[in-house]
């Protein structure tokens, strides 16, 4: 689920980074991409958007806005790695293998999952997060497997 450029350029804004170009450029693109996208992605993007962007800054951004929760890191079963846009809240993900659409899911009892396997282990779990990845309902509708 995409999160709005306004969004991103005010967390920033907050977080007392500088709005330039570029971060106003890419929080644009970001907001655009209906599920997970890649830095390559991003990149090629940037090319019809404002070519003077590098490759190194799409990765710096990428960075801050992870760093931030606007983003979140995604290893796709494919061993490629993807980002998707998220409001900065704790959450899951159900993510269309086909098409990369993503659906943003409430924590659903996880939580005391994570509780009892600390329990079990003797770990103390600071965190948890959950990718799921399957195929939309509209995928579906168009036949084949995940």
């Amino acid at each position: 689920m995409a999160i709005d450029a306004n969004l991103i350029t005010g967390t920033l804004e907050a977080a007392g980074y500088r709005l330039t170009g570029p971060r106003r450029t890419l929080a644009e693109l970001i907001s655009r991409e209906p599920g997970y996208f890649t830095a390559a992605d991003l990149v090629a993007a940037t090319g019809s958007a404002d070519p003077a962007i590098g490759r190194a800054t799409v990765f710096r951004v990428l960075e801050l806005l992870s760093q931030l929760g606007l983003i979140e890191r995604l290893d796709l079963p494919s061993g490629e790695r993807a980002y998707l846009s998220c409001e900065p809240s704790h959450h899951h993900h159900v993510i269309c293998s086909r098409c990369g659409r993503a659906a943003d899911v409430a924590d659903c009892g996880l939580a005391q999952v994570a509780d009892e396997m600390g329990r079990r282990t003797g770990y103390r779990v600071a965190a948890h997060r959950l990718a799921l990845f399957g195929l939309c309902p509209a995928c579906q509708g168009q036949g084949g497997q995940p």
